[in-house]
This record gives structure tokens, C-alpha cells and sequence, in this order.
């Protein structure tokens, strides 16, 4: 059989009426690189590739690769895919092109939430600066970490107030990167999320009540997990993500998942706790011509 080349596609616009082709696309792209499982989410692939710009490759009936670009703000927005069984013929490379030409001189920033080798080469090679990239970690709750608890920590559920956001914020304002958010914004954020569970997300308070870290949990992600610099190194972190592991599993969930950044110390204390690499997401970053 002769293996069908870059002439025996068909390049149109793709919409909403197209959401499940996209789904099924991004699917096959998770099942051979990994990444965020939630990409297949309506929201999350409306947001990624239904942006204002379009283009889709199709080969007999099935859409096979597609890119979008968001042309609103500065720098402009990028997501692509390129079906498995399709790379390496030249098609993710016109996809950049094309996101290249509809940026114009504006800088763009590139989105994947299932990364892959040869993408990364890609846009490397074409001026790209990797920004920033996240492990994709998965616990099988048939296993739970045994892990002692820290004298002197109480813990409670977690309440939608100041005193949660400050504790997020003494817990990240350390890290590489961190851009602070208003209180009210990120609290939104929260009580906005359909999947956001106050029942199961906790905070931790050392022996005087002051809080000392805190996780939430949303469906059945480890949304985020921080300990205040002064608390770290006691096993506060520890101790909180066996509760989470272990809360989920009492609520029935059969797998834990988290995102954590590849330069977050972090990393080796939720392998240690049984997560496993599922994969990567990442951003690229061209700046503005």
C-alpha cells in the first residue's frame, strides 16, 4: 500500500460542529505521548482549539491534524495536534508556518498539553524558548502511602476565605515563576469550578492554629498542595498528599491525578508516594518580531 503523503489532505476551517473529531484527535495524541487527560474536556479543547483562527487537515473523512490561533491578545495563542500515525511528513511543520502567519509580527505562544520529542525539536528549531513544562503524575488508589503524622498539625476543612488564599501565597511566592493573583480572583476561581470539592480539601495548622499548608481538590486532581516555607521539611507536604490520596479514595475514586512543575523540588516526594510520569504539558515562547 502506498503510504498517503501531505497531497492527500484536505485543509479546510473546523468549528464547534467538529468538537467530537477534535476529542477523538486529541485522544490519540494523549494515548501515544501522555499529558493532561482533561485535554478531551469540551472546555479545555474549546479553549485550546477553538480559538479565532483555524485550520484542520483531513484524510478520508477523519481530521488527522489541526491547529487554532488566538489573535486578541499579545502575544497570540497557539495549540496544535498532529495524529501518530501522521508525523513526520511535514504536517505539524505547515501547522506552526500557518500559526506563524496569522501571529503576523505579534509574539505567540505555543500550548501543548501532550507533549511529545519531536514537537519540542520543531519549535526549537524554529526560535521557540521552552517557558515552561509540567510532569503529569497519576496514582493508582488501590495503594495507599502510609505516612506518620506531624507533631503538633491539625487539620480541617479548608474555608473559602483571605486566610486560604495567604497560605497559597506564602506557600508559592518562592517558587521560580510565581505571578500572584488577587485574593478574590483566585477565590472565584474556586467557587466557580463545578468539580471543586471543600469537603475533601484541607488545611493544616501548627500547635499556636496559625495555618502552615493546604491542598483542594477538584474531581480527582491534586489541584494544588503548599506548605509555608518555616513548615517545610516536617512532613506537612508528606502527610497532605496521603490525606488527599486517601480522602479520594474513600469517596471512590480509583485514581489520583496532579500537575507539578519539572523544577518543583516536590516532584520526587509524589513518586516517592507512588505517583507515576503520565506524561508532560508545556508552553513555547516567540517573542514579539
Amino acid at each position: 500500500m502506498v503510504d498517503p503523503g501531505m497531497d492527500a489532505l484536505t485543509w479546510k476551517e473546523f468549528g464547534e460542529e467538529h468538537l467530537a473529531a477534535l476529542a477523538e484527535l486529541a485522544e490519540a495524541c494523549l494515548a501515544v505521548d501522555g499529558g493532561l487527560p482533561l485535554f478531551t474536556s469540551s472546555p479545555l479543547l474549546r479553549a485550546r482549539l477553538l480559538q479565532s483562527c483555524t485550520l484542520g487537515a483531513w484524510h478520508e473523512g477523519g481530521l488527522v491534524a489541526a491547529v487554532s490561533v488566538g489573535t486578541a491578545g499579545q502575544p497570540a495563542t497557539s495549540t496544535g495536534l498532529v495524529d501518530p500515525a501522521w508525523r513526520g511528513r511535514g504536517v505539524g511543520s505547515r501547522l506552526l508556518s500557518w500559526a506563524g502567519e496569522q501571529a503576523g509580527d505579534a509574539g505567540l505562544l505555543l500550548t501543548t498539553e501532550s507533549w511529545n520529542p519531536g514537537a519540542d525539536a520543531l519549535f526549537t528549531a524554529r526560535g521557540f524558548e521552552r517557558t515552561f513544562v509540567e510532569w503529569v503524575l497519576r496514582h493508582d488508589l488501590t495503594a495507599l502511602p502510609e505516612v506518620a503524622h506531624p507533631d503538633g498539625v491539625t487539620t480541617e476543612p479548608v474555608t473559602l476565605d483571605s486566610e486560604l488564599f495567604a497560605t497559597y501565597r506564602a506557600s508559592f511566592a518562592d517558587r521560580p515563576g510565581f505571578v500572584e493573583p488577587a485574593a478574590e480572583e483566585w477565590l472565584d476561581g474556586l467557587r466557580e469550578d463545578d468539580g471543586y470539592r471543600p469537603d475533601l480539601s484541607l488545611i493544616a495548622r501548627g500547635p499556636d492554629g496559625t495555618a502552615v499548608g493546604f491542598f483542594n481538590i477538584i474531581d480527582n486532581w491534586i489541584d494544588q498542595m503548599g506548605v509555608v516555607p518555616t513548615w517545610r521539611g516536617r512532613r506537612v507536604g508528606t502527610h497532605l498528599v496521603a490525606r488527599a490520596l486517601r480522602s479520594l479514595a474513600a469517596d471512590g475514586a480509583r485514581e489520583a491525578w496532579l500537575c507539578v512543575n519539572d523544577n518543583n523540588p516536590a516532584a520526587s516526594l509524589y513518586q516517592r508516594l507512588g505517583f507515576h510520569d503520565a506524561g508532560r504539558r508545556a508552553r513555547y515562547l516567540r517573542r514579539r518580531v
